[in-house]
């Protein structure tokens, strides 16, 4: 074993159902509106334009069950959303191949400081700062492909305070998750403990604190985040 100068950080591990052993995350790779109503929403043009992706850190997927509600914002949204885990990865990966490479899916939601992220937006500047701060993509546990299958369509449906916010189905994306993996293949050499969030659809908007945040996605059940 090498010897290191400091003591290196924990690697992530996320949960996984039926199993005790974790799934370890290596990068963080999520796809902007992808689904056509939020891109209108969001003022763009839903037709298919080459998806964009930007990254959160490996350490923003939080499978606490909760939500603390972060620092220097005070408009904080919500954005339910599918992961996709990969077991196995690589470069130019065929779309018909893609799904081979996906261990599972889960339940998350990529938390954004909508404030931080407009500013920054307006000055041309990275998006980090309204992304990918501490503990931003609640998630919950990994179900196997092995056991679900893969999920291109099913009733998706967010709740805050058990009010309907967002409701879509998985069969409404822009790019579907074969697609995803094979466009980010072309550009990033992909690998085991890569995870992709797979877009939101319309009817984001803000929480506030003692808010209580439910995501169900049909055939991957629900996940209840309370806002702390």
């Amino acid at each position: 074993m090498p010897d290191y100068i400091i003591e290196p950080p924990q690697p992530v591990g996320l949960p996984i159902a039926g199993n005790d052993a974790l799934f370890p995350v290596r990068r963080v790779y999520c796809i902007g509106r992808n689904y056509a109503a939020h891109a209108i929403e969001m003022g763009d043009d839903p037709d298919r334009d080459p998806p964009f992706f930007f990254q959160k850190n490996p350490d923003n997927l939080d499978p606490s069950g909760k939500f603390p509600y972060p620092t220097k914002s005070d408009d904080v949204h919500y954005e339910a959303e599918m992961a996709v885990a990969l077991k196995t990865g690589g470069v130019n990966i065929p779309v018909d191949s893609a799904l081979d490479h996906v261990f599972g899916y889960a339940l998350s939601l990529d938390m954004t400081r909508r404030d931080l992220q407009g500013a920054a937006k307006k000055k041309g500047r990275p998006w980090e700062v309204g992304k990918a701060f501490e503990r931003s993509a609640p998630i919950g546990p990994i179900l196997p492909a092995s056991d679900i299958g893969h999920p291109s369509e099913g009733r998706l449906e967010l709740t805050v305070n058990g009010e309907t916010k967002q409701e879509g189905d998985l069969n409404q994306m822009i790019w579907k998750v074969p697609e995803m993996i094979s466009y980010l293949s072309d550009h990033f050499e992909l690998a085991p403990g890569d995870v992709i969030l797979s877009g939101t659809p319309a009817g984001v908007g803000p929480i506030t604190r003692g808010d209580v945040m439910e995501l169900s996605i049909e055939g991957l059940g629900s996940l209840k985040i309370p806002v702390v």
